[in-house]
C-alpha cells in the first residue's frame, strides 16, 4: 500500500497539470486484447463480464424509485458490445446500491465485485462521494484500484454525472472537486477515466440547459445516460 502522505504530494503535483492531460484514451492499448477475444468465434471465445459498479445512476434509477434498467448506460454498452462483437458472450453486471458512496461500496467490493469474476471494473461513485468528503472517498477509491490493479482486473473510473443543485460552470463546486480528484487517480495509476462530468459541462457551455438531460436533481435521464454512453464507448478502440 502506498504511503498516504507521499499519495497526497504526488497528487498535489498531478493537479497542476490534470486538466491539460486527458487520461480517457489511457485504457486504449490496454484494452485491445480484451477486444480481441470479443472477436473471437465458438470454440475459441469465452464470457467476459463487465461489472458496473457504484450507486443510484449505474443502478438505473430515473425518477425514484422508478429504475429505468434497459435505458441505463451499462445496458447501452451491453447492446453495443453485442452488436459489435455479435458472436462474443458478455455479461453486463451492475453492482451498485443506490444511495451508496464509496466507502461504503469499498467494504464490499472484494466479496460482491470480485467474485464476479470481472474483466473490466467500471467504478462510479463520486455523485454521493460529496457526503464524505474528499480524502475520505480518495482513501475509498485508492483502496478498490489497488485491489483490482492486484487481482489483474481492468479498471476504469468515471467522473461524477451532475447535480442540478450545484452549478456546473464553477470550477469551485464540490462535484468539481470530487471529478478533479478522480482524474489524478486515473492519471497516477495509469488507468482509464470516463469523464461524464466534462460531457455534459461542455453540453451546457454550447448553451444545452441542464435539465435537458435530467430526469430528477440528481439522475440523469434517457439523454443523460446516452450522454455518458458515448464517453464510454470512447475507450473501445477500433482493432486494426
Amino acid at each position: 500500500m502506498i504511503n498516504k502522505v507521499l499519495l497526497s504530494v504526488v497528487f498535489f503535483f498531478i493537479a497542476l497539470s490534470v486538466r491539460s492531460q486527458n487520461p480517457q484514451n489511457r485504457e486504449y492499448l490496454n484494452l485491445k486484447p480484451l477486444l480481441s477475444d470479443l472477436e473471437k468465434k465458438w470454440p475459441n471465445n469465452k464470457t467476459i463480464n463487465f461489472v458496473f459498479h457504484g450507486h443510484s445512476v449505474p443502478s438505473g434509477y430515473f425518477n425514484t424509485p422508478y429504475v429505468n434498467t434497459l435505458k441505463s448506460y451499462p445496458h447501452l454498452i451491453l447492446c453495443y458490445l453485442k452488436e459489435r462483437f455479435p458472436y462474443a458472450v458478455i455479461n453486463v453486471i451492475t453492482t451498485s446500491i443506490g444511495g451508496e458512496q464509496s466507502e461504503q461500496g469499498e467494504v464490499r467490493f472484494k466479496d460482491e465485485v470480485l467474485t464476479m469474476r470481472p474483466d473490466v471494473i467500471f467504478i462510479d461513485y463520486a455523485l454521493n462521494d460529496r457526503g464524505i468528503g474528499l480524502e475520505k472517498a480518495r482513501i475509498a477509491w485508492v483502496k478498490m484500484i489497488e485491489e483490482s490493479l492486484a487481482n489483474n482486473k481492468k479498471i476504469i473510473l468515471f467522473t461524477p454525472s451532475p447535480d442540478m443543485n450545484e452549478n456546473i460552470l464553477s470550477d469551485n463546486s464540490l462535484l468539481a472537486k470530487h471529478a478533479n480528484q478522480i482524474k489524478e487517480l486515473a492519471l497516477f495509476y495509469k488507468i482509464g477515466l470516463v469523464d461524464s462530468y466534462n460531457a455534459f459541462k461542455n453540453r451546457c457551455l454550447a448553451g444545452e440547459a441542464l435539465s435537458f438531460y435530467m430526469s430528477q436533481n440528481n439522475h440523469p435521464n434517457e439523454k443523460g445516460h446516452k450522454l455518458i454512453f458515448e464517453e464510454i464507448i470512447k475507450i473501445f478502440p477500433e482493432i486494426n
